[in-house]
């Protein structure tokens, strides 16, 4: 049995010096599973996402997704004493998570080392796009840039074509959780030596973690294969792509023991044993004459539906193509709270990307509201810095404490 308002991570407190999106996406998975996650947010604006996505008032509906749970300290960090309780926090802390660029936080006297001087055996997540190290490590960057330097953008879009980009924050994301994975894994060691850690987590090094075969074809090969974008098509299984269907497009993946169950959709079982295309690398050999053949029989259905449940009945893998805007909708999607709601005083109600971590003793969905920048300034400064409201007032009066 578990206690109402309790969750995984309850217990845990992580301080949040990060913006945008790679460092909140990291302590969002600890917000949402439980752990009570403060936001220092820089005076006098806040989170730079506060400005992106006000389609309802001045309300930005990305901040909102990616502050569910989180409390809100807005700080003058210009100001030695805004610094200052940054650092007072610290000790109260398992884990601080940061993205600024490589050496700011030691320009802001908040290094590993002097983290370390403050709680010896506290946590430091940096994540960055190129790392900590390196001789690219001082060049700004964000998703885009890391994914050209991971050789991923060469793989998107056309062959004759300039490459394409993803739009869908896939870097960003990626490196938020290998980082919230990353912190879990320091504090289970923790637990067991009684040391901290400072974790280098680079959105580069997590675009390359993606390449499924790319990197070994091109090494083993010694160059005799060069991955590069194809299209709609893999380069290294057949058939497996985007294929057309009169009034849309389907998802189909029927290389390997998958060929038999296409052969028997349509009806061709003499295919399956067919020299030129008994296998995969004989397919690809003939990858577009494999197309055109499942492109032929797919022109003679009525639709997408039609096509998914013919393949469906025999076990081909295989998916409509949606839009953003089916997902809102689509049954499975919102059974299982992979698109969920949400509602915000300010915002109102709409649709968010939920949780991927679902759970047997704990809700998917629990009441989380985003913070109003700086709602929590005079809660976190009382219960845990033990400040008077005396002295939070003063801060008020000085400008080192601001509040939407």
């Amino acid at each position: 049995m578990t206690t109402p308002g309790e969750h995984l991570l309850t217990g845990i407190r992580i301080l949040d010096l990060t913006r945008a999106l790679a460092g909140p996406t990291c302590t969002r998975m600890f917000a949402e599973l439980g752990a009570e996650v403060i936001k220092i947010e820089a005076a006098p604006r806040g989170d730079m996402v506060r400005g992106i996505s006000q389609l309802r008032g001045d309300t930005s509906l990305y901040l909102i997704q990616q502050s569910l749970n989180k409390k809100s300290v807005c700080v003058d960090l210009r100001k030695p004493e805004g610094l200052e309780l940054v650092r007072d926090l610290v000790p109260h802390c398992d884990a601080v998570v940061e993205n600024f660029k490589p050496g700011v936080m030691a320009d802001m006297g908040l290094s590993y080392e002097d983290l370390c001087q403050l709680k010896s055996d506290i946590i430091l997540c940096s994540i960055s796009a190129l790392g900590q190290r390196g001789p690219l490590a001082q060049k700004p960057g964000y998703d885009y840039i890391a994914q050209a330097y991971a050789g991923i953008t060469s793989m998107i879009g056309e062959p004759d074509e300039p490459p394409h980009i993803p739009l869908a924050a896939l870097g960003d994301v990626s490196t938020g959780v290998h980082g919230a994975f990353a912190i879990a894994a320091a504090l289970l060691n923790r637990a067991r030596t009684g040391q901290g850690q400072h974790l280098d987590i680079a959105l580069l090094d997590c675009y390359y973690h993606c390449h499924e075969v790319n990197v070994h074809q091109c090494s083993g090969s010694e160059g005799a294969i060069n991955p590069s974008r194809s299209g709609r098509h893999l380069t290294y299984l057949c058939p497996a792509g985007i294929y057309r269907v009169p009034g849309g497009n389907i998802m189909l993946a029927a290389f390997m023991h998958h060929w038999a169950d296409l052969c028997a959709a349509m009806g061709r079982p003499e295919l399956v044993d067919a020299e030129k295309y008994a296998t995969d690398a004989a397919r690809l050999e003939r990858r577009e004459e494999v197309i055109a053949l499942v492109e032929d029989w797919l022109s003679g259905f009525s639709g997408v539906d039609a096509a998914i449940e013919k393949l469906e009945a025999h076990s081909v893998p295989c998916a409509p193509v949606l839009s953003v805007a089916e997902t809102l909708t689509y049954p499975h999607l919102v059974e299982r709270g992979t698109v969920r709601k949400v509602s915000d005083m300010a915002g109102g109600e709409f649709h968010i990307p939920g949780m991927p971590i679902k759970t047997s003793g704990y809700s998917d969905n629990p009441p989380y509201t985003a913070p109003t920048l700086g709602q929590h300034n005079r809660q976190v400064l009382s219960e845990i810095l033990g400040c008077g409201q005396a002295d939070i007032d003063s801060l008020y009066h000085a400008g080192i404490l601001q509040e939407e």
